[in-house]
């Protein structure tokens, strides 16, 4: 009940000023009505309220005897709360996006084609994708491929299928220049998010970065800071890891250690959601119009009235 007055507003709160107008014209309607008008200068107020009520109809109900006026007043402020548009819940969007995007920035340059370990940085990278690829069919997952220069392989799609089967035709050859421009990359993505009109969250695959934090910190800025994720392709326990680590401090963003399991492609998917969720509160929810409830209530004020004003109509005649 307490989060329901606290999320209680209206949606067009500028309807809320004809309310004291309404009450000026139900004061100037209740007095140029009023039966007993030319008699209250000629008559003691107090004597000439207690023979209105001795001779005039009484009601055992309070309620019945109010004034025209009121009656009039109540149903102008009732309408014009609801137009106002009394709210206090959210509504899902039917036209907005399900999710965001989620675009993967592969590393692609030499020191991932090493075979240090039994498979090489490059080969756990497409089988995670492809797993990634799975756990996201129908949710929009694009790529972007990067080692001295940083190129967009597919944009944000949800034939994500595709997108795992072209992360297992790159390879180092195939990059025009080597190094690593990862601050080239995540200039790449914001160009995709102004594309999508949208937010998004990126996701870093590599083993290390030998670029400075604040380097990648300025680009990362530079596209508004969407959120961001890094799986590391190395044990733990390497140095290389310690430099990705770095760069999750200083963007904000969440590291996320390689499991032999689906553990981490579990956690990339659960953080992306929840990013989403936030991203697009203001923009995919809608409040939800709550006027209609006070239509009942209107409705029975102006039946009252009219057979208020039909029975006094009647009591005249006769």
């Amino acid at each position: 009940m307490i989060d329901t007055w606290n999320a209680l507003h209206f949606i067009r709160p500028a309807w809320l000023l004809l309310i004291p107008i309404a009450i000026g014209l139900a004061w100037v309607w209740h007095r140029s009505h009023d039966p007993l008008r030319g008699w209250r200068t000629q008559i003691d107020s107090d004597l000439l309220d207690a023979l209105a009520h001795q001779n005039g109809p009484s009601s055992k109900h309070w309620w019945q005897n109010l004034p025209s006026a009121t009656w009039l007043l109540a149903g102008w402020i009732f309408c014009v709360v609801a137009i106002a548009g009394p709210t206090w819940r959210v509504e899902a969007n039917p036209f907005a996006q399900d999710a965001q995007p989620l675009i993967i920035l592969m590393k692609a340059d030499e020191s991932m084609a090493s075979a240090a370990l039994a498979t090489t940085p490059l080969q756990r990278a497409v089988l995670k994708i492809a797993d990634l690829a799975k756990a996201r069919q129908g949710d929009p997952l694009g790529l972007i491929a990067y080692s001295g220069s940083a190129h967009t392989v597919l944009p944000p799609t949800e034939d994500t299928a595709v997108v795992a089967d072209m992360a297992a035709e790159i390879s180092p050859a195939i990059m025009p220049v080597a190094g690593d421009a990862l601050d080239q990359a995540i200039t790449e993505a914001g160009r995709l998010i102004n594309r999508s009109e949208g937010g998004a969250t990126l996701l870093i695959i590599a083993n290390q970065a030998n670029l400075d934090a604040k380097q990648v910190a300025a680009a990362h800025q530079a596209i508004g800071s969407p959120p961001i994720e890094i799986l590391s392709l190395l044990p733990e326990e390497s140095q290389e890891t310690e430099s990705l680590q770095a760069i999750a401090k200083t963007l904000g963003g969440k590291r996320i250690a390689l499991t032999i399991d689906d553990q981490d492609i579990e956690s990339i998917v659960q953080y992306a959601e929840r990013r989403s969720s936030t991203g697009l509160a203001g923009q995919s929810d809608r409040w939800q119009e709550s006027g209609y409830w006070l239509s009942p209530l209107l409705a029975v004020i102006v039946a009252w009235s009219f057979r208020r004003e039909r029975s006094s109509n009647e009591d005249a005649s006769q």
